[in-house]
């Protein structure tokens, strides 16, 4: 069954063995994870935890319906996790939905399948499942969402705080999180010993404070111009500027390709779904960001994402090596594009 926000978090927080199949997809993959955290909380840190994969479940497909039959050895309570599923996952989904019985709660996370797969439309069918696809929040949603993560950590973080806080980062849950966290250890917050979070100590961490132009850059990498992106990283070498500054903005368009994707599915018609975006693109940009949804479709933006939060996450190490990283994810992404072409 297709399930909403309030939904999916009420059947996450108390398992019941009436939903065999917790299905979590979409293209904010940080969005599933924060919800997959609701279910791993609720079983507790005693229960035993089973975790598959797509490539076992192709090879084996009775191996979930199995082991969301299984008891566990210690008596505890028991739950099953899948990560990276896809459509090699249908047939064991199809032999745990039909079995005589389970038991056990099930986790499916997948990426940015379609609605109409073959995966969601057994979630989106079944009455034994529940299926929810998570989408990049928006901005007052991320907002909130930022407050949430600050108030976990002991840091006071006022509306428009947070709102730039979620801008910068695309709205994207993990880097919300990160630059919470940073904040967080800046300004020595904890849940016993609360701080406020201001303006002027997320400037002094932000990579906003560099005014480089990074447009360019983003547009060789999504567009597939591995030559331009060669002459961008140059002259951001030349100019001394930190590779922080080119993550952010890359996560952003990439977020934005993909509620566009998302819109498109819903509507069918890519001129409304571009309409949809509204001021999130620039005039400037629409060409560039047209010839991109060309290149990057629905099902190839987790990926997309997945190789820039790698990168991101490079750029919080030190010394060189955290540059070669994002060099390196920055080049795997431009050549996929330019293979799209």
């Amino acid at each position: 069954m297709k399930a909403n926000r309030s939904q999916i978090e009420k059947a996450l927080d108390a398992p019941s063995p009436d939903i065999r199949l917790l299905l979590l997809y979409g293209p904010d993959e940080a969005g599933s994870a924060a919800l997959a955290k609701r279910l791993e909380r609720a079983m507790g840190p005693q229960a035993e935890r089973i975790d598959l994969d797509g490539a076992t479940l192709r090879s084996d497909p009775a191996r979930l319906a199995d082991e969301a039959a299984s008891l566990s050895m210690f008596g505890d309570r028991r739950w099953v996790r899948v990560d990276g599923a896809g459509e090699e996952s249908v047939a064991a989904v199809e032999a745990l939905l039909s079995a005589p019985q389970a038991g056990n709660p099930v986790l499916l996370v997948a990426g940015a399948i379609k609605g109409t797969s073959k995966l969601a439309k057994l979630g989106l069918a079944n009455p034994a499942a529940l299926a929810f696809a998570s989408y990049a929040p928006d901005e007052r949603e991320a907002g909130q969402i930022a407050i949430g993560q600050a108030r976990d950590l002991g840091l006071r973080l006022g509306p428009d705080l947070a709102r730039r806080i979620a801008e910068a980062c695309g709205n994207d849950r993990a880097l919300m999180a990160g630059e919470i966290e940073k904040l967080a250890l800046y300004l020595d917050a904890a849940p016993d010993h609360p701080a406020e979070a201001t303006a002027e100590a997320f400037a002094a961490l932000s990579a906003e404070m560099i005014e480089a132009d990074v447009g360019p850059l983003v547009n060789a990498v999504l567009g597939g111009d591995v030559d331009g992106l060669h002459r961008e990283l140059a002259m951001l070498h030349a100019s001394a500027t930190p590779l922080a500054a080119i993550t952010r903005p890359l996560l952003g368009r990439a977020m934005l390709l993909g509620r566009i994707q998302a819109e498109f599915e819903e509507c069918g018609s890519m001129e409304r779904a571009l309409e949809s975006a509204g001021r999130a693109i620039f005039w400037k940009e629409k060409g560039a960001v047209n010839r991109q949804l060309r290149l990057w479709p629905a099902d190839s933006i987790a990926r997309l994402v997945h190789h820039l939060l790698e990168a991101e996450r490079a750029t919080r190490g030190s010394g060189g090596a955290g540059d070669v990283i994002v060099r390196h994810q920055l080049l795997t992404i431009a050549r996929q594009a330019a293979r799209s072409r």
